[in-house]
């Protein structure tokens, strides 16, 4: 029998190389096959130096092609080894996205503060002063922006741009969203290295068709995490907003959160603090404010740090229940939480205005201690 070399490729496609998360042919693992007659050799790399990693890539192949392909093949693999001199940077290449104005990262120190949820009405906002606005849903293990924007069900669409396939983000209440939510199931974990995680972000940044935008909003996971290293080594971010409630729990991870911007070797300038979930106003009682998690602590952080207030927002039950019902609570007219949300996000423009004004341009930071990462050029 004379083998066929696509044949082959073909089978090669339904395993992965050690350490990767695509299939061999996909991952460019397979570097070369050569067939004659009922002989075949398949020369591939791999990046897993160890002796069992380069035995078990050398046994699924000759097992798959003996299965998928002709069962008496003659086959011979030869196994390169690539491995990186240093740890494997969980970064994304350092390119910049034209068209696009201003990267505005949102960030908590803390969980459960609501920074997602003051993420979408802040670009709700923005898109209703008439602004261009893109979120990208950079909280790869815990996404929340599909159901807040009543998207879920939707999946982004494949266009071809300069000959080039790209994703294009999917758009509800004249924002542009990207999210790994659109890719996986709602009960589905998503349990990935930082490497898996990176490259992620790698596609739904570079790989997707987001046009001109005068501001991408950045939903960030909360910490100070590799998945904020891989985004600052990668973007020139404009600015960073920090959320926190008043708690001192909280206060003392969103002053984390700014110091991690404040670093030398990262140098993001911080616009300023949102204190979220400032007080309660009972329905029944309209003249009552009551400061459940503290008085104005994010406040005084600020003044303490020497960082804009940007304004706080109260605890409300109907912007819990807009995010849950995919219609961010900004979207409302004529209303207090309409006003309170106008006010905060024009504070956040001023202060990218300023920024912009009085600053250098801020460049994707070079973190000297990873292989493989380097600053791009100005925005």
């Amino acid at each position: 029998m004379k083998l066929n070399k696509q044949d082959i490729f073909k089978a090669l496609e339904s395993i992965s190389a050690p350490g990767e998360g695509q299939n061999m042919v996909e991952s460019g693992a397979v570097t070369n096959i050569v067939t004659f007659a009922d002989e075949v050799i398949v020369d591939i790399t791999i990046t897993n130096p160890s002796l069992q990693a380069k035995k078990k890539t050398e046994v699924e192949i000759m097992q798959t092609i003996h299965k998928m392909v002709y069962e008496k093949a003659k086959i011979k693999v030869n196994v390169k080894v690539d491995a990186p001199t240093k740890s494997a940077p969980n970064v994304i290449k350092g390119k910049q996205i034209p068209g696009i104005k201003n990267i505005i990262a949102v960030a908590s120190g803390k969980g459960g503060v609501g920074k997602s949820t003051v993420t979408a009405n802040l670009a709700v906002t923005l898109a209703k002063m008439g602004f261009k606005v893109g979120i990208l849903d950079a909280d790869i293990y815990g996404p929340s922006m599909p159901i807040m924007f009543d998207v879920e069900l939707e999946r982004p669409k494949a266009v071809t741009i300069d000959g080039k396939s790209k994703m294009s983000p999917v758009e509800n209440y004249g924002v542009k969203i990207l999210s790994i939510g659109f890719f996986t199931k709602p009960d589905q974990a998503v349990v990935w290295r930082g490497p898996m995680a990176a490259k992620a972000l790698n596609q739904m940044i570079f790989d997707a068709a987001w046009g001109e935008l005068d501001f991408m909003l950045l939903d960030l996971p909360p910490g100070t995490g590799d998945i904020h290293l891989s985004i600052m080594q990668s973007l020139p971010i404009t600015g960073a907003v920090v959320v926190s409630t008043p708690q001192n729990v909280a206060l003392a991870d969103a002053k984390k959160g700014v110091a991690m911007f404040q670093q030398e070797s990262i140098n993001v300038p911080v616009l300023g603090i949102i204190e979220n979930m400032a007080y309660f106003i009972p329905e029944e009682l309209p003249d009552n404010k009551y400061y459940i998690f503290g008085k104005e602590g994010a406040k005084n952080l600020a003044e303490d740090l020497g960082i804009p207030f940007l304004g706080e927002l109260p605890l409300v039950q109907s912007i819990r229940e807009a995010a849950d019902a995919g219609r961010p609570a900004a979207l409302q007219t004529a209303t207090e939480l309409e006003r309170a949300f106008e006010k905060l996000t024009r504070n956040v423009v001023e202060e990218v205005v300023k920024r912009n004004d009085n600053l250098p341009a801020t460049e994707a930071i070079k973190i000297t201690t990873m292989a493989g990462c380097s600053a791009v050029n100005k925005k």
